[in-house]
């Protein structure tokens, strides 16, 4: 209580003093514990403490008083260099402010029961509009626009992105959370519960070899002229799998999530034995029964994922049946069967066996026929309202200085002048003199960078699933405004680098790592420790920010042709071939739901020398049973009429904003007052210099304009 008091002296110095002995308590009091379970066992004490005392409400004060201080980010501004002294105030109020949101927002088994009624109460409080009228949230994402339009260059950006990435994913939900959603939204909607659990899916999946590249294949032939035993030709051969004798995805310590498949040798890409094909992929379990028994769908074992078809593929498959047979259509009439042959009665059966309805599906059926009888249907019920317009909007802003930050951050992007400096909170007053600083340094700036990295890729994708979730068109707007940002090539520009390298990178050092420099004595730093790195193989932290990007790469492309063939103008296809080498089952999966959406434009020559590839996207990726994507005769593969695609969607997008957001809403539908005191009372906003040239307006728009009075007596 006596810190508390003393946060609110005037005192900068004092008030640094203080809020750092917090920053103490909130660590765990290090200095009086003997090992690292000592440390967390008292932060975790801490910070509940600490949170039942109010300090969150005042550190937030103490946030926005920093924010606003415009003598600090006009110095900042003139300044040719920041380093970590600019921004002291700011880190210590982020660390507190990061170590409460994170150790109250993660469960544990040993939580006493005032523990759990305080995380929910925070997590309702950092999710309302308490803190200034605004969620929490928003305040971050003012912090990261600001920051990024250069008003205030000094604001730690790593800590600033950390902390916003926790506070959506504790007020929000993770995947875990959105999946429960998800099948909840599906029953209020009265529709079939999903076919498989996709995160368990994914977990049990086996990693697989990834296809040879050409100085491989080349020697090979050689080996083969030479008369070597070779067991068979053209296949990759233990590159990875040498590399691989003591897994390093074997011991997972699952702290990212979705990040923890039991990943095991599986040998030659896309191939599976026989007797263990049952063991390793396990079918998914059929979901309760909604239709007769007769109907059960019965999934092809050794497939992890049950085929899906949409109505709309049903309704071209019937349209073109048809006009084979009959010689007419009859629209989107799906029961009609008169006239077909039995096989084609046989087909439509099992594609509506199969049929998948999406949430998206329905809400769009739902705004086109609203846009089609705005009087006679009752508005929808109220979708999850957690984000208003102006969140929307301000979250839109934010990608965009998402997408800066990740360029600058991407370790493919070269420094220019005119770029964002994001090394501000992690470069020294006094640069390095010995070669050992110096490298210490670079170890902490590369570090710096894939934190950031991390950060950015988890938040974006958090932010789309979670608007998909509430409502297409919301996940829409910020999608197609991530597209025009050049999000696209950004990525693949990310993705342009040796990736193996970079999972593998060791860019930290573990005698500096938390508790563990607090508790243990420090060894002495030297350049050949600090070369060796850590004993781990691959860096966690990469892949997961590899993970996410792909996975947003998808949700942008995903059902538009449009930006399919922006993957292919791109050349993305041998950028993402590359990224296979990384052994890792779920980066592997998403790395071939990008290929397989492109493969019908890559042309014939390209599936013909890439048949390996093709092999691991049918066992790996989902099935769409009349997905003509292995051939290229699909409809859809005609490149035209891509500009009409995304104007259609701006267009609907509009008509959704105008519809739920609009101020006047239903402006067209709104009835005429034809009351003249009503008339003339209404305040009319007029510009601010229209009282001086009142007088030429009312000579020019009324008293020179004639009149014709009698025609309001005639009948029109």
């Amino acid at each position: 209580m006596r810190l508390l008091d003393a946060l609110e002296v005037t005192d900068r110095d004092k008030r640094l003093k203080v809020a750092r002995a917090i920053l103490y308590l909130a660590q765990g009091v290090f200095d009086e514990c003997d090992t690292e379970v000592d440390v967390l066992h008292w932060s975790r004490h801490n910070v509940f403490l600490l949170y039942d005392m109010g300090i969150f409400t005042a550190l937030l004060e103490l946030l926005s008083m920093e924010i606003d201080n415009s003598q600090a980010c006009s110095s900042a501004v003139r300044k040719p260099a920041i380093s970590l002294a600019d921004s002291t105030e700011l880190r210590v109020l982020l660390s507190i402010m990061y170590l409460m949101v994170e150790t109250i927002r993660v469960q544990t088994e040993d939580d006493r029961p005032e523990w759990k009624a305080a995380r929910e109460t925070f997590k309702n409080e950092l999710g309302s509009p308490l803190y200034n009228g605004e969620p929490f949230a928003l305040l971050l994402f003012t912090m990261v626009t600001k920051f990024c339009s250069m008003n205030a260059p000094h604001f730690p950006m790593k800590k600033v992105l950390l902390l916003l990435w926790k506070t959506i994913l504790f007020t929000l939900g993770g995947f875990e959370e959105l999946q429960e959603m998800k099948v909840r939204g599906r029953e209020r909607l009265n529709l079939p519960p999903l076919p498989e659990d996709s995160i368990k899916v994914v977990r049990a999946m086996r990693a697989a070899s990834p296809p040879a590249s050409a100085m491989e294949l080349i020697e090979q032939q050689q080996q083969q002229k030479r008369g070597r035993r070779s067991r068979r030709p053209l296949v990759k051969q233990d590159s990875l799998d040498t590399y691989n004798e003591r897994d390093p995805f074997k011991n997972d310590d699952a702290r990212d999530e979705e990040e923890d498949p039991e990943d095991t040798d599986s040998g030659i890409e896309g191939e599976v034995d026989p007797l263990d094909r049952d063991v390793i992929i396990q079918p998914p379990p059929p979901p309760p029964p909604l239709r007769p028994p007769t109907e059960r769908v019965n999934f092809p074992k050794g497939l992890p994922w049950a085929p899906k078809v949409r109505e709309k593929d049903i309704e071209h498959f019937l349209e073109t049946s048809r006009n084979k047979f009959i010689g007419f259509t009859l629209g989107n009439d799906t029961e009609t069967l008169v006239g077909l042959p039995r096989p084609i009665h046989e087909s439509v059966k099992t594609l509506k066996q199969h049929k998948y309805v999406s949430i998206a599906e329905v809400q769009i059926k739902r705004e086109d026929e609203l846009q089609q009888c705005p009087l006679t249907l009752q508005l929808w019920s109220r979708f999850n309202h957690f984000i208003c317009v102006s969140h929307i909007l301000c979250c839109v802003l934010c990608q965009i200085a998402l997408l800066k930050l990740l360029l600058a951050a991407a370790p493919t992007s070269k420094a220019k002048t005119d770029s964002i400096n994001i090394l501000a909170d992690v470069l020294p007053e006094e640069m390095p003199i010995t070669v050992l600083q110096s490298m210490k340094l670079g170890i902490d700036v590369n570090r710096h960078k894939e934190i950031i990295v991390k950060a950015i890729s988890a938040l974006l994708l958090l932010l789309l699933k979670h608007f998909k979730l509430n409502h297409i068109y919301q996940f829409e707007i910020v999608s197609q405004h991530l597209v025009f940002a050049n999000c696209i090539p950004l990525i693949l520009k990310f993705f342009n680098q040796n990736i193996m390298s970079y999972i593998s990178a060791k860019n930290s050092i573990c005698v500096l790592d938390f508790p563990h420099c607090v508790v243990h004595e420090m060894p002495e730093l030297t350049a050949e420790s600090l070369e060796a790195g850590d004993s781990n193989q691959f860096c966690w932290r990469n892949l997961f920010s590899c993970i996410n990007l792909l996975r947003i790469l998808n949700k942008l492309t995903k059902w538009k042709h449009s930006r399919t063939m922006m993957l292919v103008v791109f050349k993305s296809a041998p950028i993402l071939k590359r990224a296979l080498k990384v052994k890792q089952a779920m980066m592997q999966l998403y790395v071939l739901k990008l290929l397989k959406i492109q493969t019908k434009y890559l042309g014939r020559q390209w599936r013909k020398s890439n048949m390996k590839t093709m092999s691991a996207i049918y066992q790996k990726v989902r099935h769409r049973l009349n997905d003509d994507w292995a051939y290229g005769n699909d409809i859809d593969a005609r490149p035209w009429d891509f500009q009409a695609e995304e104007c259609a969607l701006r267009e609907s997008i509009e008509k959704f904003n105008s519809r739920r957001y609009d101020r006047n809403k239903n402006g067209d539908f709104t009835p005429v007052d034809n009351c003249l005191q009503s008339v003339l009372g209404q305040r009319v906003e007029l510009p601010e210099d229209f009282h001086y040239s009142y007088e030429m307006w009312l000579e020019r728009e009324v008293f020179s304009q004639p009149i014709q009075w009698e025609g309001l007596l005639q009948n029109p």
